[in-house]
């Protein structure tokens, strides 16, 4: 049995889900094909445009303390004209370009410091979040992808750097979406379920994930993964939300899991270990730092927050 209930206000608890929350920006994919439009845009002097290389771009702190993107009019950005992807117009009509680059921009203030999405999704307003990741998302894609898998041509940018299009086949290639499952599974006894995979670090546990297979439902995809991982057999699936994760090209599909099985058997491939957590152990655990918990920007922290009732608690902390 799936449900289908959303439940994005549960898993928030009034925080916006990192790379997740609405960011005002209209994509309007409608003028990504009128060159004359997009032409007229750039050359608007409330344009802004930011740099994007190897998934990171500038970001620096301003004077009440927040952080955000460090944006430039389009007069001043660095020289492209190939890698240039419009990401949208906000409320205000303000036009948004990231441009894609070997290397990231000197700063004279020197203030201003490169950063990942792990790092910036955590401290960036829900706009620049937001048009980060689609930076970032676009970025990934086009490094990956500048030949054609028909005929193997290199490809020509197009569509404001979200279409390539092959000049000797004439096939489009579109951005890729991967999708993958993240599910907090609970048993009868109203216990997680919490993995360790085998190149983390000793103590980081989070909730189990993995990709929908081709032909496969992601229903399918929750209940495969669970019992492939830590062969613990899932019933009911519940949806949650979603997020996009462009690590390079993934978006996470959030579930809650019912386990009709307990019994752990780990597959050592991915999942090094494998534990059953009631709320008071798991509260001890991260108290006493025996566990740690899931990175603050992935939708895992969340999944596990709706579980415990409340924010994680970390190392230390009095509860």
């Amino acid at each position: 049995m799936t449900t289908w209930t959303d439940r994005t206000a549960d898993l928030t608890g009034g925080r916006p889900l990192s790379l997740a929350a609405p960011s005002g920006i209209d994509r309007a994919a409608h003028h990504r094909l009128d060159e004359a439009w997009l032409a007229a845009a750039w050359s608007h002097p409330t344009t802004r445009v930011f740099v994007v290389s190897g998934g990171q771009a500038l970001i620096d702190e301003t004077a009440d303390g927040t952080t955000e993107l460090v944006m430039t009019p389009s007069f001043e950005a660095p020289l492209t004209e190939a890698h240039r992807y419009f990401l949208g117009t906000d409320e205000d009509g303000v036009s948004y370009f990231a441009l894609q680059k070997d290397a990231l921009p000197g700063r004279m203030d020197q203030s201003a410091r490169a950063a990942g999405l792990r790092e910036a999704g955590l401290l960036l307003s829900p706009r620049d979040a937001g048009l980060m990741v689609h930076a970032v998302a676009l970025e990934n894609w086009q490094r990956l992808h500048r030949f054609c898998s028909r005929c193997g041509e290199r490809t020509v940018i197009a569509a404001a750097g979200h279409i390539r299009r092959c000049p000797a086949c004439g096939a489009e290639h579109y951005p890729r979406t991967d999708p993958a499952v993240i599910m907090a599974v609970t048993d009868d006894q109203d216990r997680i379920l919490l993995g360790r995979q085998v190149h983390w670090p000793e103590g980081r546990f989070s909730t189990l994930a993995g990709f929908v297979e081709p032909g496969e439902s992601i229903e399918q995809s929750v209940r495969r993964e669970v019992f492939e991982e830590a062969g613990v057999v899932v019933g009911d699936v519940e949806y949650v939300a979603s997020q996009p994760w462009p690590f390079p090209s993934s978006l996470m599909l959030g579930f809650m899991a019912r386990a009709t099985s307990t019994e752990i058997n780990v597959d050592g491939d991915e999942i090094h270990e494998a534990r059953w957590f009631s709320r008071d152990a798991l509260r001890a655990a991260f108290e006493s730092g025996e566990v740690m918990p899931p990175y603050g920007i992935s939708i895992a922290a969340r999944l596990i927050e709706l579980w415990y009732g409340k924010p994680l608690p970390k190392p230390s902390d009095a509860l």
